[in-house]
């Protein structure tokens, strides 16, 4: 039987079907392409960083326990500590605007990462090869270098966004390791075509290979990262590190037109999606019509319904109750249609969005082994530590630095994210896997893309493919191959604006669709990024 795997980088693409090919499994395949993943886009993902893992193991009669290796704040931090340097929630809606950008980049930035934890925990549990076969093809890249694409250097040629903001650009300034490892002499970035290296980062992970991965969080690699946070005033200490573990909870079920939705557990976005897909369930959406006025104010209205209560609710359940069962109730989704139906405001608080970085794996093996694997620095911090070659995250940007809110500062919180990687099933059988990097677009991004397969029918490269809008707050967001004619009937009712971006500018979705009679597989990849399905024949 044949296999399938899609990303949104082809050399990651391409080592993970190697694994594939050679008989390894799904979990095989995601943590060899995550790792090549971490060399070929330093902004988005590596061992700095962390992971959300949804599954399904061939044969079961359920999905398994979420895997979540998430960023968590330093235990150095307090929920009030930036209440006075806050200048105004970014507009953009992706976190907020500090004084001097310390939550934004460099050493107070940083979250205690769990990607290594997370990643091991795979290994060990799922994984059919050893970590030193699954991260050889990315020593290897580090070491040999790989040709720059256009998509990475075209990144390092993009302005801030705000003006407080920052930039991919801009963030290789932030330490001398950053800008020796990815600038030239001339502290002009590559360009595309060249070929860059990055060995330090090879060295690293065969350390991780020859010492364990605990080496990460305990051994002596952990001192020179805690040593080098520690020197520049970092809120992540040596303990922190010591004490970080992985969390595993039940993924959040739904269902939605005899299919059932498993997703990602709070904090992150799956309970969003399975409201907007409970308000949602209520409405023959198919009959207005795929992407006419009607069906995007509708389907609008009912994503902006669910970040209201997002916003107000939603926290790492570890520190802050959430209400979960009551925020994807039936109930709850009768009130939102009501609402809805009669033109009612809805208040969001505030959006947040924005991000293009974090990245997605989706796979699907011979023995019908579903994986959808998110991991992310958030936008990276900028920081990379003398001789060790990986970037940290920057997961504080996305804390409240207001205290006393679902999202506040606190030591040892994990803040909310948008990743939502995804299962469709129908009778215990998975028929969709999917995920996506976008931070909170995320959400918005796949719900379409369910909605596409299921409501309308589409082969999943065009629902995949299909021009995509977003609303989570005053406006709706359309790509630009939404027609003008569809946009200025929507703006009737409701503030609606085009993105200058035909393909991207919204959460890319990465996904592969198993037929229900044949089991035959089929993949797309959004074409917003570089990315490729490939199938493979092991």
């Amino acid at each position: 039987m044949p296999a399938m795997i899609v990303a949104p980088q082809p050399l990651a693409v391409e080592e993970g079907a190697k694994i594939l090919a050679g008989g390894g499994n799904a979990f095989d395949a995601a943590i060899a392409a995550a790792a090549v993943q971490f060399i070929i886009d330093p902004h988005s993902c590596g061992i700095g960083g962390y992971l959300l893992l949804v599954s399904h193991s061939g044969g079961a009669s359920e999905p398994s326990p979420v895997l979540d290796a998430p960023a968590l704040a330093g235990s150095r931090v307090t929920p009030e500590m930036w209440e006075r340097a806050l200048i105004r929630p970014n507009p953009g809606g992706w976190g907020f605007f500090l004084e001097g950008k310390v939550n934004e980049q460099g050493y107070q930035s940083i979250c205690t990462p769990g990607m290594v934890r997370g990643m091991d925990e795979i290994v060990r549990t799922e994984c059919t090869r050893s970590l030193a076969d699954l991260l050889a093809p990315a020593v290897a890249i580090a070491h040999e270098g790989y040709t720059l694409t256009a998509h990475l250097a075209n990144r390092w040629k993009e302005p801030p966004m705000y003006y407080e903001g920052s930039s991919p650009f801009l963030k290789l300034h932030v330490t001398p390791e950053a800008r020796r490892l990815y600038l030239k002499e001339d502290g002009s970035p590559y360009e595309t075509g060249e070929r860059l290296q990055n060995p330090d980062y090879g060295r690293t992970l065969q350390r991780l290979i020859d010492d364990g991965p605990d080496d990460f969080y305990t051994g002596r690699l952990a001192r020179e990262i805690a040593d080098d946070l520690a020197a520049h005033d970092s809120w992540v200490t040596a303990d922190d590190l010591t004490s970080y573990r992985t969390r595993s909870a039940p993924p959040v079920v739904t269902t939605y037109r005899g299919y059932t939705i498993v997703g990602s557990h709070p904090p992150h976005g799956g309970p969003t999606l399975a409201a907007m897909l409970g308000i949602l369930a209520g409405w023959d959406v198919a009959a207005l019509g795929h992407n006419t006025p009607a069906y995007i104010h509708r389907v609008s209205m009912a994503m902006k319904a669910a970040f209201a209560d997002r916003n107000a609710h939603l926290s790492d359940p570890a520190f802050r109750d959430v209400p979960l069962e009551w925020m994807i109730s039936k109930e709850r989704a009768a009130e939102w249609r009501q609402r809805i139906e009669g033109g009612d405001a809805i208040d969001v608080g505030r959006d947040q969005h924005d991000s293009p970085d974090t990245t997605q794996i989706t796979v699907v093996d011979a023995d019908g082994n579903c994986v959808s694997l998110t991991h992310s620095l958030g936008s990276s911090s900028g920081v990379i530590s003398p001789g060790l070659g990986f970037m940290y995250n920057n997961s504080m940007v996305n804390f409240d630095p207001r205290p006393g809110r679902p999202n506040s500062i606190a030591p040892g919180k994990g803040r909310t994210t948008g990743m939502t990687p995804t299962l469709v099933l129908k009778d215990g059988r998975p028929v969709l896997v999917l995920g996506a990097p976008g931070a909170t677009r995320i959400i918005t991004s796949v719900l379409q893309v369910i909605l596409n397969r299921l409501d309308f029918g589409m082969s999943i490269a065009d629902a995949v493919h299909a021009p995509r809008f977003d609303c989570q707050g005053d406006n709706i967001v359309c790509q630009a191959r939404i027609p003008e004619v569809v946009c200025a009937e929507v703006r009737r009712r409701h503030p609606c604006e085009k993105l200058p971006r035909s393909h991207g500018g919204l959460g890319l979705v990465h996904a592969i669709a198993i037929d229900e009679q044949s089991g035959t597989l089929s993949g797309a990849a959004d074409t917003g990024a570089d990315g490729m399905a490939l199938l493979v024949e092991s």
